[in-house]
């Protein structure tokens, strides 16, 4: 039997941990795991801290890591779940109509979603908080509560089979309910 298939749906100026931690341990779990992207390129990743005097984040240079796949590219029906990165990149990729075909293709089919941090942007953009508990980085509150959702201001809140964090500092919460979901879902070979 193969390894379910894991998306990851991201770009420039994602935060590199949302992306990493993720990817290490769906690979260590034995999924098989893919990057999409607007396109085929070595994408830019960035660090958010929290330092003192600051009102907010800050941001540094990232790794890089290669896209496997355009989001043009992708068949949902391939792929057993989602995880959505939050960073910068959010912002931008909800204006993707080929992004927003994907995102829409796994709430309607109701598979496991992982979104963290300002990731949570990407599902509002497809009216998929609607009447949904989620958490998100603690600034986007209003822009959840806009989208239909109930907000919570937690390291991890499952709704389903959307499993959301509010940031890396919730990576090992985040994951560990997500592949509690994703285990419940699928098997893996």
């Amino acid at each position: 039997m193969t390894a379910a298939k894991v998306l990851i749906v991201t770009g420039d100026a994602a935060e590199s941990l949302e992306v990493f931690y993720p990817y290490q341990r769906l690979l260590e779990e034995g999924y098989e795991v893919h990057i999409a992207a607007p396109s085929r390129k070595k994408l830019r990743f960035v660090v958010h801290d929290f330092e003192e005097g600051f009102d907010t984040y800050t941001e540094k240079a990232g790794y890089t890591w290669p896209a496997d796949l355009a989001f043009a590219e992708v068949d949902p029906g391939q792929y057993a779940a989602l995880v959505i990165p939050g960073g910068r990149a959010p912002e931008y990729l909800r204006n993707d109509p080929e992004l927003r075909k994907i995102l829409k293709a796994f709430f309607d089919a109701d598979k496991p979603v992982a979104q963290t941090c300002h990731g949570a942007l990407l599902t509002a953009a497809i009216d998929g908080l609607t009447g949904r508990r989620v958490t998100a980085y603690p600034a986007l509150e209003l822009d959840m509560q806009a989208a239909g959702a109930g907000f919570q201001d937690k390291e991890v809140v499952v709704d389903g089979p959307l499993v959301s964090a509010r940031a890396w500092p919730d990576n090992p919460a985040w994951m560990r309910e997500f592949l509690e979901v994703l285990r419940t879902s699928t098997k893996v070979g």
